[in-house]
């Protein structure tokens, strides 16, 4: 008898227990990952001081429609913020409502929806690197136009709502930084490098935390500012 017929014979069910085993190996495997990396896992909490990952635009458009979680998520990333009450009428009933408390806007104090506010604060923190890479200073405040206006797009009696009716979006005019520097949408805009270069990025960036991004590129009512506003998903932002 040769060797080769001692070896024991391998049956389907050998082969089914070694694939579950496989499987349940690669499923363990992947969990202590995902445990390691929330930021790729659809099931963990938002955390905005987490990087970004795989689920954080899914993560963000989830909280468009959910207020109570959305604040849960600043409180849960501990940044600070006020509630305020409801107010305003129609479509321009303000019913989510806070301001943050520490963020670098002038005027401070903005109203802005709690999806906003979320969105900039992960913007503020994405543009730092490209502030000290670009211009070789950190933003000390960003100089802000604006959030609540009850008026429909383009200012007229027709047509759509402005998500500025609800305090849905802000307008940023000049980012200032730690050296002093001044960089202006308006100014800086087409001009030499690398203002011109942190602006764009700066745009580019705020496309990842909120749903519309509206630039000078778009048209020549944005030719002063960036427009922000989470009127849409961020996972399907329009970006211009």
């Amino acid at each position: 008898m040769s060797r080769l017929s001692k070896l024991p014979r391998t049956t389907p069910f050998d082969t089914i227990a070694v694939t579950v085993l496989l499987v349940a190996a690669l499923v363990l495997a992947g969990k202590g990952w995902l445990a390691d990396h929330p930021e790729h896992d659809p099931s963990a909490p938002l955390d905005l001081r987490d990087p970004r990952g795989m689920a954080t635009e899914a993560k963000l458009a989830a909280l468009l429609d959910d207020p109570e979680e959305c604040r849960a998520v600043l409180e849960r990333s501990e940044v600070a913020f006020t509630s305020l009450d409801p107010v305003g009428e129609g479509e321009c009933r303000r019913a989510d409502r806070l301001t943050l408390d520490t963020a670098p806007l002038s005027p401070g104090r903005a109203q802005l929806t709690c999806p906003v506010a979320v969105g900039l604060a992960l913007w503020v923190e994405d543009i730092q690197p490209l502030a000290e890479a670009e211009l070789g200073s950190r933003i000390e405040r960003i100089e802000q136009m604006g959030t609540y206006s009850c008026r429909r797009i383009g200012g007229g009696e027709g047509g759509n709502w402005s998500e500025h009716a609800t305090g849905n979006a802000i307008d940023l005019g000049a980012f200032v930084l730690d050296d002093g520097q001044r960089i202006s949408v308006l100014g800086d805009w087409d001009g030499g490098e690398p203002a011109g270069r942190f602006l764009r990025a700066a745009r580019d960036s705020a496309c990842d935390s909120f749903g519309t991004v509206l630039s000078p590129d778009y048209n020549a009512a944005h030719a002063d500012h960036l427009h922000l506003d989470q009127g849409r998903s961020p996972m399907f932002a329009f970006c211009r």
